[in-house]
């Protein structure tokens, strides 16, 4: 279970669609580009936090399993600001879906390892945002793109009147420069993919990962 605060991320049928909507979109943009030959491309749920736009699209489905697992889990985690954006992203990234391509949300429920109760109408956009507003996240990880460009002094300072613990900060820097991902990861997306999407996921993730070979 995730902790925000005092408030616990619900285990309902609303935050596996906003998990597994924003997974398989992702990793189908992964595909694309991998077919288009654009190795550059900014894409991905975390694109919803200006902060985490450069994170490679493979890292951020690695980061999205590991938040997925910590979730369901018996255990009781107290969310990470990592986690907080990924929770704000995939909610973010649903909704967005549900308004523009609601049969990709259809999709996504029919072929999904789990059978919900969801109605794709046109209240849905509005209750997968409900889900990340009424937790006790005061957003901070939308305010640290601000920092970015001033000067270390003046941010510190800055930082300080808004009340920002700057150690909790640290992990977001941490996961631009990543590029692989854990070895648990199949592990982790238990429950929010199908057997056989698991298995595809991998493989298109260690495409990326290998070189291309001479035929390519």
């Amino acid at each position: 279970m995730l902790r925000i605060d005092d408030d616990f991320l619900p285990g309902s049928d609303l935050t596996y669609l906003a998990f597994r909507v924003s997974f398989q979109e992702t990793l189908e943009r992964i595909v694309l580009a991998r077919q288009v030959n654009d190795a550059n491309g900014t894409f991905g749920f975390l694109t919803e936090v200006p902060f985490l736009r450069g994170v490679a699209p493979h890292v951020q489905l690695d980061l999205l399993a590991e938040c997925w697992q910590r979730h369901v889990s018996k255990r009781e985690f107290e969310a990470t600001l990592i986690e907080e954006s990924i929770i704000y992203a995939v909610c973010e990234t649903a909704a967005r879906i549900a308004e523009d391509e609601p049969t990709v949300i259809t999709h996504g429920l029919i072929t999904g390892p789990r059978t919900t109760r969801i109605k794709v109408d046109a209240f849905l956009p509005g209750e997968l945002r409900n889900l990340h507003l009424r937790l006790a996240n005061e957003g901070d990880f939308l305010l640290i793109s601000q920092f970015e460009d001033m000067e270390p002094d003046d941010a510190r300072e800055l930082k300080m009147q808004f009340g920002l613990d700057e150690p909790r900060f640290e992990e977001m820097f941490e996961v631009l420069g990543r590029w692989t991902v854990e070895p648990g990861m199949a592990a982790n997306l238990k429950g929010l993919l199908t057997e056989r999407e698991i298995v595809r996921a991998g493989f298109v993730i260690s495409e990326v990962l290998q070189p291309r070979t001479a035929r390519d």
